[in-house]
């Protein structure tokens, strides 16, 4: 009977050890999977960048580059809080095998999961470039550069080869005028030869039949109006007297004059130079350049500088009048008195010496 009971006691007590290994064996299962899960929310699903609420920033991916320089790129970029967690994911979602160039960008709040599928399937965010005011294609070439992957002598160099200026039948000193000064959008990956194309495009596209019949009723070619567009551009920043100042010089070349711009002056000054003149003298309108227009009858061989659209539309709209000269005020505003006749100039021009001189 005592043995009966005893043994009874030591069976119960080896099944409650059974059952209670059996719990904490259970649990311990349980933790592991929850620590799992944890780990596995985090690192697909938890916030994993350091940007402040609402706050954007971008990640440029060269062309050419592989996983690590990505990786590499996301860790120096100081945007991830946990770069392991998004190699982790990276690599189970095949990252490595679809990493695509571009300008990616990165919002406050994004997870790995929505970061390594953006980046995965080359959602790229593109940018607006704009390039206006510049006299040279070099000082273009530049600033392209700055806003977008193509390097600046790729860019040049494409622009002055054989093959581009045959195929778009321009002379070197008239490529200038293929690019029309505005805002457009392009992806930052764009290469040379892509960024050529698309403003060819862009050319064509604002070269409309309405504007190419103006040209002809002025008896200008496209390249002509962009070059005479070129010298309103430099002589005035005033868009309401454009129209006026194109008509003057329309009247020269209809009149076979010498347009003697001083804006032409101060390009050829600036081609052999490299620098730009405060005041054009007497001896600097006798210098021997094809851009010289106190020399050579006619349009320079080329743009003096990239028209502004308003420019070019001021040529191709020029008031109608009798005007044959014009000088700046002498009060600095910034515009211009027009005269009929060179005596009138005179007086005009004699008022605006006086008044440098004042200024002195």
């Amino acid at each position: 009977m005592w043995f009966n009971l005893s043994q009874k006691f030591m069976i119960s007590k080896i099944r409650k050890n059974i059952i209670r290994v059996i719990f904490i064996f259970v649990l311990l299962i349980i933790l592991a999977a929850a620590t799992t899960a944890y780990f596995f929310w985090r690192a697909v699903y938890k916030n994993n960048i350091t940007l402040p609420a609402r706050e954007l920033s971008y990640v440029f991916i060269k062309t050419g580059s592989d996983y690590p320089v990505l990786l590499k790129n996301m860790e120096q970029s100081g945007l991830l809080l946990n770069v392991e967690t998004f190699n982790w994911l990276a690599l189970r979602k095949n990252l490595q095998n679809h990493v695509y160039p571009g300008r990616y960008e990165i919002k406050a709040g994004m997870n790995n999961d929505e970061l390594i599928d953006m980046l995965r399937s080359g959602s790229q965010k593109p940018l607006n470039v704009t390039f206006n005011n510049l006299r040279t294609l070099k000082q273009l070439a530049g600033l392209i550069a700055s806003q977008i992957e193509a390097d600046s002598s790729s860019i040049i160099n494409f622009i002055q080869s054989d093959a581009f200026l045959e195929k778009y039948k321009l002379s070197p000193q008239e490529s200038p005028s293929l690019f029309i000064p505005n805002t457009y959008e392009f992806y930052w990956n764009t290469d040379a030869q892509a960024f050529v194309e698309r403003m060819q495009k862009e050319y064509k596209r604002f070269w409309n039949e309405d504007k190419i019949a103006k040209a002809k009723k002025i008896n200008l070619s496209l390249v002509e109006v962009s070059i005479l567009a070129s010298i309103v551009e430099k002589e005035t920043n005033r868009n309401d007297e454009k129209p006026t100042i194109a008509g003057v010089y329309l009247n020269r070349l209809q009149k076979g004059w010498k347009l003697q711009a001083d804006p032409t002056t101060v390009f050829a000054f600036y081609l052999e130079n490299d620098s730009l003149l405060n005041r054009v003298y007497k001896k600097h309108t006798q210098m021997d350049s094809p851009y010289n227009t106190y020399v050579n009858k006619g349009l320079p061989p080329g743009p003096i500088c990239l028209p502004s659209i308003s420019s070019i539309n001021a040529v191709l709209n020029p008031q109608k009048h009798d005007y044959m000269y014009f000088v700046a005020k002498a009060d600095g505003s910034g515009y211009h008195h027009f005269s009929k006749t060179y005596n009138q100039h005179l007086r005009y021009a004699r008022e605006h010496y006086d008044g440098l001189k004042k200024g002195k």
